[in-house]
């Protein structure tokens, strides 16, 4: 899960809930229903200080 976030915040400074859960999809967790985890990372790229509208989708990319 650690790698599949830092993979997100590298892609996507400033992700959305919905694609922090999209993101951590193929891993499975069993213990919290993903929601401490999602405002983990959510909370990571807060404190990166990126601007929402710095998300780039992959579809805009290219």
């Amino acid at each position: 899960m650690l790698l599949a976030a830092l993979d997100l915040l590298a892609r996507s400074p400033a992700p959305t809930a919905a694609e922090v859960r999209e993101e951590l999809s193929g891993n499975l967790c069993r213990c919290t229903g993903y929601g401490r985890i999602v405002d983990a990372v959510l909370d990571a790229a807060a404190r990166t200080g990126a601007p929402a509208s710095a998300t780039v989708h992959p579809a805009e990319a290219q």
